[in-house]
C-alpha cells in the first residue's frame, strides 16, 4: 500500500513551475522589484550579519498562499467551460451569436461551386414548373439560361440563436438575397390577342425570411425550412424574339405571375411546417437519380374521432382518456372513413372501413419523376346513405435519394417534432406512424418501399433480391441517333364501361411530336396487346407521354394517363415495368422500352443481330377453338408467319376449327418481331382474319424450347400451339451434319415439285378448279419451304465461314504471341 501511495504521489513539473512564474508576475508586476530587494537582503545576512529565521518562514507561507491561489482560478475556469457545455446543450434557448465568419466563408464558396451546383440543380425544377404552370397571355414558355450569380446570400444579420424542443436541436437565422447578378432568359410563345415571341429577362431578386435548420439521424441529415412565407420581389425585362414580332414592352401580369410562382414554389416545399432534407455524409456527386419505383400500403388508423376532425371544441382536449373511449361516443358508431394516396398527380384509394381505429391494408404502385417526392395521405369520411364523401384531414411523408444509395423519409410528427426514418438499400421496408393535421386528428400507420431508384446514366439501385443484375459500371452510351422500341404488353385493372358505341381500351403513345396508337380490344378490364413501336430518341429528359382511352363512336373517354422517364435507357437492355394510371383511381399498364442504336439496329450488331448468332426455330403444332368462318360453322385455316420482312405460310387444314400443322419454320435471328395471323381460306373470296398473336422469343435462353398456348388477338376465342427456339451452334461437326440434312430435304423438296407440276398439268388438261386450287397452294407452300431450305443453308455457311475465321485468328494469335503484347516502361 505503501508503495502505492508513493506511486500515486504528484511529481513536480517544472513546466508547470515556469507556468506558475510568468502568471504571478503578470498579475504582480510589482514582484519585479520585491525579489531583488530579497536578493540584497540575503546577501547582507549572509556575508555581514544574521538576519532571524523568521523571513525565510515568511516567504515560504506567502508563496505557498500564491500558488494555492492559482490552482483555485485553474479549477474555476475549467468548471465554468463544462458549464458553459451544459447550458448550450440543456437550455432551451442560446443568446444570439453573431456569424460573420459563416457569411466570410459563403462569399468565398459561392461564386466558384455553390452557385454552378444549385443553378443546374434549380434548372430542372424550374422547367417542371414552367411546363405546368403558365398564364394566360403566354401559350408556351421555354427556358435557355439560368444562373444565380455571384452574389451569395447574407445569413444571421442579426445573429444565430439555438433552441432545443424535447430531443431535437433547432437553429434559428436569418436569410436575406438580394442580388442583381441573377439572369434567368426564358423564351414565351404569346398566344391570342398578341401573338409572336418574346424574351423574358429576370434580372435581380430579393428574398428575405428567417431559416429554421433542424439536425436529424445523428446529424447524418439536415431538415431546412423557413419559419414564414418570405418576402419575395424580382426584377423583370421584356425583350423581343429572334423574329422581333413583339416590341419590347412589359407584358401585363407576367412579374407578378412569376412571383406568385416562386412564392406557391416555396411555400408548397420549404415553409413550415413542410422542410426539405440535405444528406450531409461524402457522397458520389455524379450520380443522379431521375425516378423511382414505390410501393405504399395504408396500414391502419388510430384514435379518429369525427368531433376532433371536424373542428369541435373537443379537439382542443388533451385529456388522454378520450384516446381510450372514442368508440364508444355516439357520433362514432357509424363513423367510415378511407384514405386517399396522392403522390404528383397519381391517386389511388382504399376502401371504407369503419370505426375509430379502422384497419385498411391497400397496398398500391406508385412512381416518382425525381430524387425526391412527396407522398401525401387524405382521409375522408363516407356518409351513411349516400354516395358522397367528406375530406376529413391529411398528413404526408417526404423522401429523398441519398448518393450512397440509400433514401430518407421524413414526415411530421406531434407539436411539430420530426419522424425520420432510413433506409439503407432498395426494397428495405419502413413503417411510419404519422399524426394527421390538427389537434389529436389521430394517426395513420402507414409503410414504404421504395423498390428501386433509376439513374441517368443508365443504371439502377435494386435489391439484392431483385431479378435484375446489380452492375457496377454502366454501359450508357451515346443517345445521338438511337431508336427507342415501345412495346404495350398488357393493362390491370382499367376502368371499363360497357354502354351504347363503346368497344373497348386502346392506349396512345406521345414521345415528342410523335403519337402512336395501339388497337382496340373487347371489353375487358385486363387487356392485352403486345405492340411495338418505334420512336427517334429525343434528349433534354423528354418524358413519353401514355395515355388510355375507351373507343366511342360519340367521343373517346379517358381513363387515366401517365408520364414514363425516358432517361437511363442502356443501350440494348429491356426495361419491363408497371405504370399507374394518373387522374383515375386504378389501372396499371405494363411497358417494355428498350433502346437500341441505328447501327445496331440496321444490321451490325455484334451482340445478337448477325448470322454468326444462330437462327429461330418456330414450329407450328395446332389451334383450337378457332372462330368459325364460314355459314357452315367450320373455317380452312393457315399460318401466315411474318418475320421482319420474311413472309411464309403453312399448309391449309380444310373444314376444321382444331387443325394440326406440324410445320417448322427457320429465320437468322435478328430481333425482328415474330408475328403470327391465322387466316381462312377462301378460293374465291378475299381470305378473312381469324385471329393473330405476337411470339416472344427476344429474351428466350439459347438452345432451350419453349413450349407454349397463345391466345389470338382481335377475336372472341382461339389458340395457337407453338414451340420456339433461339438456336446457337455449339460445333463445326453439327454443324456440317445439319447442312447435309439440309442438302438432303432440298432434293426431296425438288423432286415432289416436280411430281406436283406433272400433276398440275394434268389437272388443267381436266379442267378440274377445285383440286387444282388445293394444289396450287399445297405447291405454294413447298415453293416457301424450299427457300427456307435456301436461307438455312446460306445461314449455315456463313457460320461456318464465320467459324474458320476464328480458328484462323486463334492460330495465328498462338504462333506470334509477341505481337499483342505492349511494351513497358520503367
Amino acid at each position: 500500500m505503501s508503495s502505492m501511495g508513493r506511486g500515486k504521489k504528484r511529481v513536480f513539473d517544472v513546466k508547470e513551475g515556469v507556468e506558475f512564474l510568468n502568471n504571478l508576475f503578470t498579475e504582480r508586476p510589482h514582484l519585479s522589484l520585491v525579489i531583488p530587494l530579497f536578493l540584497v537582503v540575503w546577501g547582507i545576512e549572509k556575508w555581514f550579519f544574521s538576519l532571524s529565521n523568521w523571513v525565510f518562514l515568511a516567504v515560504a507561507v506567502w508563496a505557498t498562499i500564491q500558488y494555492g491561489g492559482y490552482q483555485r482560478r485553474l479549477a474555476v475556469e475549467d468548471l465554468n467551460k463544462k458549464w458553459k457545455q451544459i447550458v448550450l446543450h440543456s437550455m432551451p434557448e442560446t443568446p444570439l451569436e453573431h456569424c460573420e465568419w459563416l457569411n466570410k466563408l459563403l462569399m468565398e464558396i459561392w461564386p466558384h461551386y455553390m452557385s454552378p451546383k444549385l443553378s443546374f440543380r434549380f434548372t430542372s425544377v424550374v422547367e417542371r414548373r414552367l411546363k405546368h404552370r403558365t398564364p394566360k397571355l403566354i401559350e408556351k414558355i421555354e427556358l435557355l439560361e439560368f444562373s444565380l450569380g455571384a452574389t451569395a446570400p447574407v445569413l444571421g444579420v442579426n445573429g444565430t440563436r439555438w433552441s432545443t424542443k424535447g430531443d431535437q436541436r433547432i437553429l434559428r437565422l436569418g436569410f436575406d438575397w438580394d442580388s442583381i447578378e441573377i439572369s434567368i432568359l426564358l423564351l414565351a410563345k404569346l398566344g391570342k390577342p398578341l401573338m409572336g415571341t418574346a424574351r423574358i429577362v429576370v434580372n435581380s431578386i430579393h428574398v428575405k425570411g428567417d431559416l429554421m435548420l433542424m439536425p436529424i439521424l445523428d446529424g447524418r441529415a439536415l431538415l431546412y425550412s423557413f419559419v414564414t412565407t418570405p418576402e419575395v420581389r424580382i426584377g423583370v425585362a421584356f425583350g423581343s424574339g429572334g423574329s422581333q414580332s413583339l416590341p419590347a414592352t412589359e407584358l401585363p401580369g407576367v412579374s407578378s405571375w412569376l412571383v406568385k410562382l416562386i412564392s406557391d414554389t416555396l411555400v408548397k416545399t420549404m415553409v413550415e411546417p413542410r422542410r426539405r432534407c440535405l444528406f450531409l455524409p461524402p457522397v458520389d456527386l455524379y450520380k443522379k437519380a431521375v425516378g423511382g419505383i414505390l410501393h405504399v400500403t395504408v396500414a391502419s388508423g388510430s384514435k379518429l374521432s369525427r368531433s376532433n376532425l371536424k373542428g369541435s371544441p373537443s379537439r382542443s382536449n388533451t385529456n388522454s382518456t378520450v384516446d381510450f373511449c372514442v368508440d364508444d361516443q355516439p357520433n362514432n358508431k357509424d363513423l367510415r372513413t378511407f384514405v386517399e394516396v396522392e403522390v404528383e398527380e397519381l391517386t389511388r384509394k382504399t376502401v371504407a372501413q369503419p370505426g375509430s381505429h379502422p384497419v385498411w391494408n391497400s397496398t398500391f404502385n406508385m412512381v416518382l419523376h425525381d430524387d425526391a417526392g412527396l407522398v401525401k395521405f387524405n382521409l375522408y369520411e363516407c356518409s351513411p346513405g349516400s354516395v358522397k364523401y367528406d375530406y376529413l384531414t391529411s398528413c404526408e411523408v417526404k423522401m429523398r435519394y441519398n448518393a450512397d444509395d440509400s433514401t430518407i423519409f421524413w414526415a411530421i410528427g406531434a407539436q411539430s417534432s420530426v419522424i425520420a426514418k432510413h433506409a439503407e438499400f432498395s426494397g428495405k421496408e419502413i413503417e411510419m406512424t404519422i399524426p394527421f393535421e390538427g389537434v389529436n386528428s389521430g394517426e395513420l400507420t402507414v409503410k414504404l418501399v421504395l423498390k428501386e431508384w433509376q439513374f441517368a446514366d443508365g443504371s439502377h439501385s435494386f435489391h439484392l433480391s431483385s431479378r435484375h443484375s446489380l452492375n457496377g459500371s454502366s454501359n450508357f452510351l451515346s443517345r445521338t441517333g438511337r431508336k427507342i422500341y415501345v412495346t404495350v404488353a398488357e393493362g390491370k385493372d382499367l376502368f371499363v364501361k360497357d354502354g351504347l358505341g363503346k368497344s373497348g381500351p386502346y392506349v396512345k403513345l406521345q414521345y415528342g411530336k410523335v403519337i402512336q396508337k395501339t388497337r382496340t380490344v373487347s371489353h375487358v378490364s385486363d387487356p392485352t396487346w403486345n405492340q411495338k413501336f418505334e420512336f427517334d430518341e429525343i434528349g433534354d429528359g423528354e418524358y413519353l407521354i401514355v395515355k388510355c382511352f375507351i373507343d366511342d363512336q360519340f367521343g373517346d373517354e379517358s381513363i387515366g394517363s401517365a408520364r414514363v422517364n425516358m432517361e437511363g435507357l442502356t443501350d440494348g437492355s429491356i426495361r419491363d415495368v408497371w405504370i399507374p394510371l394518373e387522374k383515375v383511381s386504378c389501372g396499371e399498364l405494363r411497358l417494355e422500352i428498350e433502346a437500341m442504336s441505328v447501327d445496331d439496329y440496321d444490321g451490325s450488331r455484334s451482340s445478337r443481330g448477325s448470322l454468326a448468332n444462330g437462327w429461330v426455330e418456330l414450329v407450328l403444332i395446332e389451334a383450337k377453338d378457332l372462330v368459325a368462318a364460314d355459314l357452315r360453322g367450320t373455317s380452312d385455316p393457315y399460318v401466315r408467319v411474318q418475320y421482319g420482312n420474311s413472309k411464309r405460310k403453312t399448309k391449309i387444314m380444310y373444314k376444321t376449327l382444331h387443325p394440326q400443322w406440324h410445320q417448322t419454320f427457320e429465320f437468322p435471328d435478328n430481333g425482328s418481331p415474330l408475328e403470327l395471323h391465322v387466316k381462312d381460306h377462301n378460293a374465291l373470296l378475299p381470305t378473312s382474319s381469324i385471329g393473330d398473336c405476337v411470339v416472344e422469343y427476344q429474351r428466350l435462353p439459347p438452345n432451350q424450347l419453349f413450349d407454349k398456348w397463345i391466345p389470338l388477338q382481335n377475336v372472341k376465342k382461339g389458340e395457337i400451339h407453338v414451340q420456339v427456339t433461339r438456336k446457337l451452334p455449339e460445333s463445326p461437326k453439327k454443324s456440317q451434319e445439319f447442312e447435309s440434312s439440309a442438302v438432303k430435304a432440298r432434293q426431296q423438296i425438288s423432286k415432289q415439285m416436280n411430281q406436283m407440276m406433272v400433276k398440275l398439268q394434268s389437272l388443267i388438261d381436266d379442267r378440274n378448279l377445285e383440286e387444282l386450287s388445293s394444289l396450287a397452294t399445297e405447291l405454294q407452300s413447298l415453293h416457301d419451304t424450299r427457300e427456307e431450305h435456301m436461307l438455312q443453308l446460306e445461314t449455315e455457311q456463313m457460320l461456318l465461314l464465320n467459324k474458320i475465321n476464328e480458328l484462323g485468328q486463334e492460330i495465328y494469335n498462338c504462333q506470334s504471341p509477341n505481337l499483342n503484347r505492349r511494351p513497358t516502361f520503367p
